[in-house]
């Protein structure tokens, strides 16, 4: 038996979108079930998502607390912005995500893991990537705003990420599923076992 998630997609006999908001909408789709019956599903529509674990030399993940306003918390994350152009390739998206929140660039890219973070009420893909061989990127830094005015930024043992992580401490999704990725290729076959950056991406196809 082989464990893969598969592209499926059941009939909908109506669609409707109440909402449409800066960056994403929600939807409702009135979706044909296996026994013939009809269920309402509302979820939001999102454009994706790139994310990026920063390795540097030392072990250390480049991490930063910013406040998520739905949760009202601070959160310790790692670099992650949208794809705010349909079909941007998404290692060109996570390298100016590195490039805008930490200031920082990576010699060495791979593709760590895709996950839909909330695929029971959003359509999100998140490509997750590890980048090695960090160095300071060249010219001003980027300006920020809003939430992005009060970020903070650390490195972070990978061990320590992990243990906050299983403790309970750490709750973003993305750092959670890179740290302990990270962990089990550190464990295992070693980083030539990781997809390469411009690997193809189904939820989110893209042009090299």
């Amino acid at each position: 038996m082989t464990i893969k998630d598969t592209p499926e997609q059941w009939q909908v006999v109506a669609t409707a979108t109440p909402f449409r908001g800066n960056k994403t909408s929600v939807r409702t789709d009135d979706v044909v079930m296996p026994d013939g019956t009809v269920a309402r599903r509302d979820y939001q529509v999102h454009p994706g998502s790139v994310a990026v674990l920063a390795l540097d030399d030392a072990g250390r993940v480049l991490v930063l607390r910013q406040y998520r306003h739905p949760v009202r918390h601070k959160l310790w994350e790692i670099p992650a912005g949208l794809l705010d152009v349909p079909g941007e390739n998404p290692l060109h998206a996570a390298q100016r995500e590195l490039y805008e929140e930490a200031h920082v660039k990576a010699e060495e890219w791979r593709v760590l893991a895709d996950v839909y973070p909330t695929p029971g009420g959003c359509d999100e893909a998140v490509r997750i990537f590890l980048a090695r061989d960090l160095s300071e990127a060249e010219g001003e830094r980027f300006e920020v705003s809003e939430e992005e005015a009060d970020m903070e930024l650390a490195r972070v043992p990978l061990q320590e990420l992990v243990r906050g992580a299983l403790a309970g401490d750490l709750h973003n999704n993305c750092l959670i599923v890179g740290v302990l990725s990270l962990t089990a290729v550190l464990n295992g076959e070693g980083f030539d076992s990781l997809r390469p950056a411009e690997a193809p991406w189904p939820a989110r196809p893209f042009e090299a």
